[in-house]
């Protein structure tokens, strides 16, 4: 176990180790890693043959339900360093740091997609890239694969951290059958609030059932735009028909009551 002053160490070397070297929004090339002269450096060094020996480790072991509970362990080795590299991004600076970027990918595979957005944000802002094992940009990991999750399970991931993948990945170069991916999350997502809509809800947006009804018509649209292939036609028809159903009782409601008068 990581004594607290060990554990002080590392957050305080993360902080300290952008340096020099740190590069700007969204640099489309690949950042220098901290400088191995300094402590910082040698602190990522030793981290980072840690991190190695983790994934080895996780290659080594065949079921992926075994696997991303060792991920959730083997973060909190980390978890020190990475909290003192997202400081020093606070105050601009930032080096290209493989330890944050696979801890943002495990923290998606052991659901803890709350961290895996705040590093995600981090490595956008500053442009850092994922290791060429994984094929992709981190924006389009990012929102390919919590909407994977999303469109799987539902109940792991709220609308509102979808919304806020979209926020991070805006303007960002994906191919579009994964931004589709997201935008269907999204729509569905928008759909189930407007079946299970409450009216006597405090938080019951103006607009009632047909707001979320429309919101999720929108992306849903946006996804068959991107990619005809995606799989919303039927999500689509059917929300087509809600709303003007919906619409059809708004005017009813609308209309003048009769008082017997000629």
């Amino acid at each position: 176990m990581v004594s607290p002053f060990r554990r002080h160490q590392q957050m305080v070397r993360g902080l300290k180790s952008a340096g020099p070297n740190h590069v700007s929004h969204r640099t489309p090339t690949t950042a220098p890693e901290p400088e191995t002269n300094t402590a910082s450096g040698q602190e990522y060094a030793a981290l980072r043959v840690l991190l190695h020996d983790n994934l080895r480790a996780l290659a080594d072991t065949a079921s992926i339900e075994a696997r991303n509970p060792m991920k959730a362990e083997f973060a909190k080795a980390f978890a020190d360093w990475i909290e003192g590299v997202l400081k020093a991004g606070e105050q601009g600076t930032a080096v290209q740091d493989e330890i944050l970027v696979t801890n943002m990918v495990w923290a998606i595979d052991y659901r803890d997609f709350d961290y895996a957005l705040r590093l995600g944000a981090h490595a956008l802002k500053h442009g850092l890239v994922l290791p060429e094992r994984y094929n992709r940009t981190v924006a389009c990991f990012l929102a390919e694969d919590i909407a994977t999750v999303a469109l799987a399970q539902h109940e792991l991931v709220s609308l509102e951290q979808l919304l806020q993948v979209l926020a991070l990945v805006d303007g960002a170069d994906m191919p579009d059958p994964a931004k589709a991916k997201l935008h269907k999350a999204i729509g569905r997502a928008f759909r189930r609030r407007a079946e299970t809509f409450d009216p006597s809800a405090d938080n019951a947006p103006a607009g009632g059932k047909s707001a979320f009804a429309t919101e999720a018509l929108t992306h849903l649209q946006r996804a068959l735009a991107l990619y005809n292939d995606v799989g919303v036609k039927t999500d689509i028809k059917d929300l087509e028909r809600l709303l003007k159903a919906l619409g059809d009782t708004d005017t009813q409601t609308d209309q003048p009551t009769s008082n017997g008068d000629p």
